[in-house]
């Protein structure tokens, strides 16, 4: 697929999410559950940071980081802190809801617009992540 056409579909997909994030806040005229866009764009960060970190460092006297299937703490405590930001984006406003400071439709259209940009950035890394070149000699 052309990265061209990859941007389109996504950018199409993340304004979609976003769409529904504002509907969930403008249609039952209530701008709380706006805050599920914040959550869920930083839901990604610490995996983000932690794979930066893990990629460029080099195992003691082996210039590699071949580590295998094996991840490191870094990567666990990334993965749990990225867990926990979409857990509360998806509790957030099922709270608000319980509380009854939103209504039950702006809590759905909130939900799934916070989870299809989630899922859209999601995508936006995988398609665009760069493959190592296995055909350097030196391994630099």
């Amino acid at each position: 697929m052309n990265p061209l056409n990859k941007i389109i579909f996504l950018s199409g997909f993340l304004a979609s999410g976003f769409l529904l994030i504002l509907l969930s806040c403008a249609l039952y005229n209530n701008w709380k559950p706006i805050i599920v866009i914040f959550i869920f764009l930083v839901a990604p960060l610490p995996n983000i940071i932690a794979n930066s970190i893990e990629n460029n460092r080099d195992d003691f006297l082996t210039f590699g980081n071949d580590r295998g299937n094996n991840p490191t703490p870094l990567e666990d405590a990334c993965k749990f802190i990225t867990g926990t930001f979409v857990v509360s984006g998806i509790a957030l406003p099922i709270m608000l809801h319980h509380t009854h400071l939103i209504q039950f439709g702006a809590m759905v259209l909130s939900i799934t617009g916070g989870l299809v940009v989630y899922v859209d950035i999601i995508l936006f890394i995988w398609f665009f992540e760069e493959d190592e070149d296995d055909t350097d000699e030196l391994n630099f």
